[in-house]
């Protein structure tokens, strides 16, 4: 079993979709083992994104990721991390996948939805940043 992280955005939160792509994520084996709704303060969010610092959207995408409540998952299946990435779909929904969450509700390159971990190494910063080990069940 592999365990990777997940963020249902600010856009998808907004647009009361959460419960949709709950759905989609049980529906693709996932078992949800840590889940809470928050809402990001911009330095937070600026931690949590750290690695994108030197980026030019660095500042904008962490502005939009403390707009608005989120939701923060740890999901855990075999494969999790490619799995989960599969059913995002591409960062831009425009060249995602049908049918992945991406491209049904993502708005745009900015307002896509969804975050995954992109590694074992992303996983274990990402989900000890969210959720302590009371948490995870």
């Amino acid at each position: 079993m592999e365990r990777t992280f997940a963020v249902i955005k600010p856009d998808a939160v907004r647009r009361n979709i959460t419960g949709k792509i709950l759905d989609r994520i049980e529906a693709a084996g996932f078992s949800i083992v840590g889940m809470k709704r928050i809402l990001l303060t911009k330095e937070q969010a600026m931690g949590f994104y750290y690695v994108h610092r030197e980026r030019p959207f660095y500042d904008e995408l962490c502005s939009y990721m403390a707009s608005g409540p989120i939701v923060v998952l740890a999901l855990e299946k075999e494969d999790a991390i490619a799995g989960w990435r599969s059913l995002m779909g591409a960062t831009n929904p425009a060249d995602a996948a049908e049918g992945t969450i991406r491209r049904e509700f993502g708005l745009s390159l900015g307002e896509n939805s969804v975050h995954g971990s992109d590694s074992p190494e992303s996983a274990a910063f990402e989900i000890p940043y969210f959720f302590n080990c009371l948490e995870l069940v």
